[in-house]
C-alpha cells in the first residue's frame, strides 16, 4: 500500500465515526431508480458494511470506542410523514425491525437538541472513534503480510497490455492490478474517473469533557445523531464524554484560520447550554461526494480498480468497499457489480468549471438552511 501522507490522514481518521447502515439515500430513492431488486442487495450490501465493521474490529481487537445506535433527527415537521413512511417501509418490505420512528415526545427524551422535532432511531447502526479504526485496519494488514509504505505519493499511473506502472515520488513499481483508494485527494491521478467525484471540505470540534449530567442531556442514549440540514450537522460524545460535533462545509482547498469559532455557532444553534464550555480542539477534513450520493465502484479494463464517492457514508461502505475489490479481482464479481452498475454521472464543467459549479449550487442549499428548515424528502 503506497500512502501519500500517513495512515488515515484523510477522511478515513478525521470523519465523525457514524457507521450507518444502508446507503446515503432511502430505499424508497433506491428502489424508484434503480428497481426494487436492486435496491434490495444495496440494502443487503449496506447490512454486511455495518457486520464487516464489527467483526474485523473483533477479529483484530481494535479498540476504538465501539459504541452502537444512530439517530437522524428532523429539524422539518413537513418531514414526519416521510421519516414515518421510511421507517415501516423498512419493516415491511425489508423484514428490518431495527429501525424505529422517534415521536417529538421521545426525541425529547433523548436529547436535549434544540429545533429537532422527531427522528429515526437506528438501533443496529454503529459509531466508533475513526482514526483508532484505521490504524487498527493498518496494523492488522500489516500484521498478515502487507507492506505499507506511508509517505510514499503516487504521481502517476500507466496501464500496458497486462500491467500497470505506478510512478511515485521515490520509484516505480509494476503490477497486474491496482487499487485506486484516493477519493477526495484523486485529483489529476486517473482522470478517467475524476469528473465522477467532487471533493468537499467539512469541520469538526471537541469540547472539554462534559459532566456525566450533561452528557446524558445531549443524548441519553450516547448515541450518534446527525439532523436534517442540508449541510448536516452531526454529533456524538468520546469515550471520555467530550461532544465531538461535526458542523459548517466550505468549498475551496483552504480551511478556515479558526475552525473551532467556525463550528462552535452551528454546536451553540442546537445546545445553547453549551456557550460557557471550552472547546480544545478543532480539525477540518476532505471528502469526496458524487452527484446522487452514491458510490462509484468499478474498473478500468479489469486492471485499475477503485472506490470514491462515499459522501460521508464511508467507513462502512469503505470498509465493505475493500473487501469486495479484492474478490472481484480474485474473480467473485456479485457484490463489486452491485454497486458498479450504479449510473454516477459526471459533475458538469470539467476540470475547469465543475468547482464553481458545486460552489453555487452549495451555497445556495446552505443559504436555505439559514433562512428557513429545509424540506429534504426521503422519498
Amino acid at each position: 500500500m503506497l500512502e501519500a501522507k500517513t495512515v488515515g490522514y484523510g477522511a478515513s481518521g478525521r470523519n465523525g465515526g457514524h457507521v450507518g447502515v444502508g446507503q446515503r439515500r432511502s430505499q424508497i430513492i433506491l428502489e424508484r431508480w434503480l428497481g426494487l431488486e436492486h435496491a434490495k442487495a444495496l440494502w443487503q450490501l449496506g447490512l454486511d458494511a455495518v457486520d464487516l465493521v464489527s467483526h474485523l474490529i473483533t477479529r483484530f481487537d481494535i479498540e476504538c470506542e465501539l459504541k452502537t445506535g444512530n439517530l437522524y433527527a428532523s429539524a422539518n415537521p413537513k418531514l414526519t410523514a416521510n421519516l414515518q413512511r421510511e421507517a415501516e417501509h423498512l419493516q415491511t418490505v425489508y423484514g428490518y425491525t431495527g429501525a424505529r420512528y422517534l415521536s417529538p415526545q421521545e426525541l425529547r427524551q433523548e436529547t436535549q437538541a434544540k429545533g429537532l422535532i422527531d427522528g429515526v432511531l437506528d438501533s443496529n447502526a454503529k459509531h466508533l472513534h475513526p482514526l483508532k479504526y484505521v490504524q487498527g485496519l493498518a496494523n492488522a494488514a500489516a500484521i498478515l503480510g502487507s507492506e505499507l509504505y506511508e509517505n510514499t505519493q503516487v504521481t502517476h499511473t500507466q496501464q500496458q497490455a497486462d500491467t500497470v506502472n505506478v510512478t511515485t515520488e521515490h520509484g516505480r513499481i509494476t503490477a497486474n492490478k491496482v487499487v485506486l483508494a484516493c477519493n477526495a485527494y484523486l485529483e489529476h491521478l486517473e482522470p478517467r474517473i475524476a469528473d465522477k467525484v467532487m471533493p468537499i471540505s467539512n469541520y469538526m470540534i471537541a469540547t472539554e469533557p462534559l459532566s456525566e449530567e450533561m452528557a446524558r442531556s445531549i443524548t441519553r442514549s450516547d448515541l450518534a445523531i446527525a439532523d436534517s440540514q442540508f449541510v448536516v450537522n452531526y454529533w456524538k460524545l468520546s469515550a471520555d464524554n467530550r461532544l465531538l460535533f461535526g458542523g459548517g462545509e466550505t468549498y475551496s482547498r483552504d480551511f478556515p484560520e479558526d475552525i473551532k469559532t467556525f463550528v462552535q455557532p452551528h454546536l451553540l444553534s442546537r445546545y445553547p447550554q453549551l456557550a460557557q464550555t471550552q472547546i480544545t480542539h478543532g480539525w477540518g477534513g476532505t471528502l469526496a461526494i458524487t452527484r446522487n450520493r452514491l458510490p462509484h465502484i468499478g474498473h478500468i479494463k479489469q486492471q485499475i480498480y477503485y472506490a470514491q464517492g462515499f459522501s460521508g457514508h464511508g467507513i462502512s461502505i469503505g470498509t465493505l468497499a475493500g473487501k469486495l475489490m479484492a474478490q472481484a479481482i480474485a474473480g467473485q464479481t456479485e457484490g463489486f457489480e452491485k454497486f458498479g452498475t450504479i449510473p454516477i454521472k459526471n459533475f458538469p464543467g470539467g476540470p475547469l468549471l465543475k468547482w464553481p459549479t458545486l460552489v453555487a449550487g452549495m451555497l445556495f442549499y446552505s443559504l436555505k438552511d439559514k433562512l428557513s428548515p429545509k424540506v429534504r424528502s426521503l422519498v
